[in-house]
């Protein structure tokens, strides 16, 4: 059984993909699932080598196309309950969360109650986050419109750094697809807490990175940017439809 298990999603990444942080990451005694998301670039052949370098911590799953973000991370975390993990969660392939913090909030999940432990971009004294301008702005609008549409007040729903403990109502959330490429993680989160299977509230807990470096060259451009926010009321409407049907 593979107590701890986390997902990089990668789409063209091989100019982004270097070995130390996933290196760090085993080390660790986390397990790492790749997900090369239909690449063309190489992506594939330079995960494949890594995997092989890092032994039986890492495995490789190659998605036959393209299927946008949100369905590679699903993929994922589908792969990681089928192997066992107690905790899964998913990071970006440019590891702008660095490690370290990835850990420190792996820990926390670890000796605590949540069933959701999620990673805050929140520029504070005494932290390291850099983020571009218009991201940052843009940010701000997306996440309260997100707010509304799965009735938590959450700070910061994008950031590529969540942790999830496995249990039944957890594997159910995973189960369907999600209506968006790149604002999956509000429908994922939406599914967590409206979930009654529980017989109780989620516990979900968003905790402030003290570090998080901008990589650059996001697959995210502002076209991408602006259908997310209009999937956000496609979300609401399968959040409803989800809850009814549990």
């Amino acid at each position: 059984m593979t107590k701890v298990c986390i997902v990089v999603p990668c789409f063209n990444e091989v100019r982004r993909l270097t070995l130390g942080p996933l290196r760090r990451m085993t080390a660790a005694d986390v397990h790492l699932i790749l997900v090369d998301d239909g690449s063309t670039d190489g992506t594939g052949p330079k995960l494949r080598e890594f995997a092989a370098v890092l032994g039986g911590a890492a495995q490789v799953h190659a998605l036959p196309k393209n299927l946008g973000k949100g369905e590679a991370v699903r993929h994922g975390l589908c792969l990681a309950i089928g192997v066992g993990a107690e905790i899964v969660g998913y990071l970006d392939a440019d590891m702008s969360t660095p490690p370290e913090e990835a850990l420190r909030l792996l820990s926390e999940i670890g000796r605590g109650n949540q069933d959701a432990v999620i990673g805050s971009r929140v520029a504070l004294l005494g932290h390291d986050i850099r983020r571009s301008a218009f991201r940052h702005y843009f940010g701000r609008v997306f996440a309260s419109a997100a707010s509304l549409a799965v009735g938590l007040p959450v700070y910061d729903t994008q950031c590529g750094a969540k942790f999830f403990r496995v249990d039944d109502c957890f594997k159910d959330c995973v189960g369907d697809p999600f209506a968006s490429r790149w604002a999956f993680d509000v429908e994922l989160v939406g599914r967590i807490v409206g979930h009654p299977g529980r017989g109780r509230p989620a516990v979900v807990e968003e905790m402030p990175l003290r570090v998080w470096l901008d990589r650059g060259s996001s697959h995210l451009g502002f076209l991408a940017m602006l259908l997310s926010g209009l999937a956000l009321i496609e979300i609401r409407r399968r959040l409803a439809r989800f809850r009814r049907a549990r």
